[in-house]
């Protein structure tokens, strides 16, 4: 047999690419190509799997007087990566009749060390979820690999180590297999969070109670007040309050930071919590390169994405949270292709009244143009889209003395009712496609599913007009007032619910 096919995988986002790895051999001056629109990790390939091979004790390509072309199909996507090593060097191997194996309902993926050893890869679980969507029944790629892939159910999954034991394993004529990879329990989460908590921010309970309604029902919120008031604290003490994420958010989440090589441990079960410096470019927020690659929004896909000091990031950059926030994706679109990458994320952003953050007493020294010019890179469309604002005060020295009895941990509180309000979403938006919270709710949905009250409606149409309110503003405000609601246990927004969530919408600074 002078030709062989085996499957591989080009993991991407939103979706990894099945890859027909196709080797042919025949007679001629010796040569070894890959083909197919290959990067220079791919080409670089062919050293690594001629050695590997040789040290497995087989016949190295590079020893034999024939010309060999690796294909990999199809030829129009680009093929980036170390990923696969593992299956050329079985397609070559096959197609050379050294070892002999039914590649149907199986899939490869792998780097190979030059002594045949397999190292891990980024994206081994988009890869998983393809191979059980395309019907494969099998998923071979390093055992460092093995935890992470094994999210997706219905694919057997085995570990391999290196280049002579997946052979051994495959090899028809032999009796030795690799135990397929067997799951373990999940352990529990309960000490990921051990850093700041809400007890250790004294008073500020308005900011509090606001940072409450946002998490649960993933609300964007914009924290305002003079520098050290503790509004980076209370962001930060957002990620305690997160519920853990659903088995579908954790297999997208998990998907995204293992193709972008930010994965701890074997599954990410619990939001992510990003907060990029103020002086980050375009391309590493919102994504981008030759190559389109996917930023911060898209890492923090399903969790918070912490913008402190944000008048203080460039306003190109502030202006393109537009779309992120609005259609929880972001396209982008280069001469070397075009990718779109999921973005639905909470926003916390963090910023004082004026440069020196004095604004409004004696001690400010900014001018009038320099405070114009500091809020102006904030713009309207990017303020509108911001469903809470929330004001950090100076706390009198009473509050922060540490003589004072530390309050009792409200965390476990908050974080219960957040979890109730989230569990009532869910069950509302069961039948709804792509919608968890209150915050995904679109017109329609908030038409079926945000029951109002009259006096709520009267409440809501009369503070329109006086706020003059914008469409997105009516409709944010609603969906607010909804999970104000989910808070309080109630099934129709009442006026109080209504209330509390219009006074979220004045921006007072």
């Amino acid at each position: 047999m002078n030709f062989a096919r085996v499957f591989a995988a080009q993991p991407s986002l939103p979706a990894a690419s099945l890859v027909s790895v196709e080797s042919d051999l025949s007679r001629g001056l010796h040569a070894f190509n890959i083909v197919g629109l290959p990067d220079k990790a791919v080409e670089e390939a062919r050293d690594r799997v001629a050695s590997a091979i040789k040290n497995a004790g087989l016949t190295s390509p590079k020893a034999t007087n024939k010309k060999i072309v690796i294909s990999l199909a199809p030829a129009e996507l680009k093929k980036e990566g170390s990923t696969f090593d593992l299956a050329v060097a079985l397609s070559y191997l096959l197609s050379a009749e050294e070892i002999f194996f039914d590649p149907t309902k199986r899939v490869f993926a792998g780097e190979l060390a030059l002594d045949g050893g397999l190292r891990p890869i980024r994206g081994a679980l988009s890869i998983a979820l393809l191979a059980r969507n395309e019907g494969f029944t099998e998923l071979y790629l390093p055992h460092e690999n093995a935890a992470e892939a094994s999210l997706i159910s219905g694919l057997t999954i085995y570990p391999v180590s290196n280049l002579i034991e997946v052979i051994t394993h495959l090899n028809v004529k032999n009796k030795y297999t690799i135990p397929p990879y067997v799951p373990l329990p999940n352990e529990s989460s309960s000490a990921m969070h051990e850093g700041v908590s809400l007890a250790d921010i004294r008073g500020q309970e308005s900011a509090k109670r606001g940072l409450e309604i946002a998490a649960a029902g993933r609300h964007n919120i914009a924290l305002y007040g003079p520098p050290g008031t503790g509004k980076t604290m209370l962001a930060r003490a957002a990620r305690a309050l997160l519920p853990p994420l659903t088995i579908d958010e954790t297999v997208e989440v998990t998907a995204i930071h293992s193709l972008a090589g930010t994965l701890n441990g074997p599954a990410m079960r619990e939001a992510p919590f990003r907060a990029p410096h103020h002086t980050s470019s375009y391309a590493s927020l919102i994504g981008g390169g030759i190559i389109p690659r996917p930023g911060e929004v898209t890492l923090a896909h399903r969790g918070v994405l912490f913008l402190d000091e944000f008048p203080e990031f460039h306003r190109d950059v502030v202006n393109a949270l537009r779309e992120p926030l609005e259609d929880a994706q972001v396209s982008i679109a280069r001469a070397r292709g075009t990718a779109t990458f999921p973005a639905n994320f909470m926003l916390i952003a963090a910023l004082n009244p004026c440069p020196c953050g004095k604004y409004g007493t004696r001690q400010c020294t900014c001018m009038p143009q320099a405070i114009d010019r500091y809020r102006r890179k904030i713009s309207g469309p990017v303020a509108d889209r911001i469903d809470m604002w929330v004001h950090v005060g100076e706390m009198p020295p009473e509050t922060l003395s540490l003589r004072l009895p530390k309050t009792k941990d409200e965390t476990n509180e908050v974080k219960e009712r957040i979890a109730n309000a989230r569990a009532r979403q869910l069950e509302r938006f069961k039948d709804a496609h792509g919608i968890s919270t209150n915050a995904d709710m679109g017109p329609k949905e908030i038409e079926t599913l945000a029951q109002l009250s009259q006096k709520a409606e009267e409440t809501l149409l009369a503070a329109a007009r006086t706020m003059k309110l914008s469409a997105r503003g009516y409709h944010r405000t609603i969906k607010l007032a909804r999970t104000i609601a989910d808070l309080a246990q109630s099934e129709t927004i009442e006026p109080a619910h209504m209330l509390e969530a219009l006074q979220y919408r004045a921006r007072e600074m």
